[in-house]
């Protein structure tokens, strides 16, 4: 499965996840002068913010339709993969990461680069998804798509650790973790409810449906989830869970 991102569709079905990011943003506490790599930029609105505070901005992402996005800014970013960054040994301050992390498909490698990037004494801070995000979502997308034979196509899209385990994975990777918390976060979803969140947050996934499948799997999962994430009056609200933290190189 290979997820896509459009930057118009992401700006009208996406927007809760910048506008969500005060916490984070504020356990990051970035400083003026200081070098921070923004890793998982998208289209920079965070970057955006957080060269505002003075400091000096590196983004990253996987997606040129994002990081075209993020240009029109202004911003200074890059076509890299977390695994595999293009940047010298303790070249940065801080690295953040908002609502990235948990697309990462080898998180080892991912924590390895980013430690090796940071200078000693330098800072990790993300927010990602947490064990239970999304959990009434996948479970109706993947019951729908079991019905079809099509359940492996949900497999392995996102990790979304418990924060005893990612504890124990950053401490693997020579990290010492300062601050970790799983965060439950109802989050009410835009006009298009969760019809428009499938096709901006699972579009890998609906366009590895067989295109004569792919409206009722739409349907059929929209219906399904309705019981449990909307309400009387026609309102969705996702079940998200973010998991926090910062962690320091020893």
């Amino acid at each position: 499965m290979t997820q896509t991102w459009d930057p118009p569709s992401y700006g009208r079905n996406g927007a809760f996840v910048h506008g969500l990011a005060n916490g984070v943003i504020e356990w990051l506490a970035p400083q003026q002068g200081e070098r921070i790599l923004d890793l998982g930029c998208g289209d920079g609105q965070l970057t955006e913010r957080l060269a505002a505070t003075g400091a000096v901005v590196q983004g990253v992402d996987t997606s040129p339709q994002m990081l075209a996005a993020a240009r029109v800014r202004g911003l200074a970013v890059e076509l890299a993969s977390a695994e595999a960054l293009p940047f010298v040994n303790s070249a940065f301050d801080a690295v953040f990461s908002n609502a990235a992390l948990h697309w990462v498909r080898d998180q080892d490698a991912m924590l390895a680069e980013v430690h090796r990037i940071l200078k000693p004494g330098g800072r990790f801070v993300a927010e990602m998804g947490g064990h239970g995000n999304i959990a009434a979502i996948r479970v109706a997308l993947l019951a729908v798509l079991a019905r079809y034979s099509l359940s492996h196509l949900e497999d392995e899209v996102n990790y979304y650790p418990t924060s005893e385990t990612y504890t124990r994975r950053m401490e693997r990777a020579a990290f010492h973790v300062e601050r970790m918390a799983l965060i439950p976060r109802p989050t009410p979803l835009p006009v298009g409810g969760l019809e428009a969140w499938l096709r901006t947050f699972r579009s890998g996934v609906i366009d590895a449906v067989p295109s004569e499948l792919r409206e009722t799997v739409m349907r059929e999962t929209v219906e399904l989830a309705a019981r449990a994430l909307r309400d009387e009056e026609g309102n969705w609200v996702a079940d998200y869970v973010r998991l926090r933290f910062v962690a320091c190189t020893k």
